[in-house]
């Protein structure tokens, strides 16, 4: 996988407002796109928690804190039947 890196200014104050340190705003930044992206469907969840750099199991957790629905349908519980069944468990 290819990345781009992209560079941004951001007011200190925007920054402290937000309750977000300079040391911690990529990585926190990242978070927030990942699950407005995720939100909006424009992102699946996979790449969702792809991109915001957490596993799968913290991205659910990290939704869950910020009242983001997984939107979580019977389409995707059969998905993961199937997959539970393929690796026999």
């Amino acid at each position: 996988m290819e990345n781009v890196t992209i560079i941004m200014d951001f007011p200190r104050d925007i920054l402290l407002a937000a309750n977000i340190s300079e040391a911690n705003a990529p990585a926190d930044i990242k978070k927030l796109l990942a699950l407005l992206l995720f939100k909006e469907r424009i992102l699946s969840f996979g790449k969702a928690a792809e991109l915001s750099g957490l596993d799968k199991l913290s991205f659910i957790e990290y939704a869950g804190r910020h009242r983001v629905s997984l939107n979580y349908d019977a389409d995707d519980f059969q998905d993961d039947v199937e997959t539970l069944r393929r690796l026999g468990l």
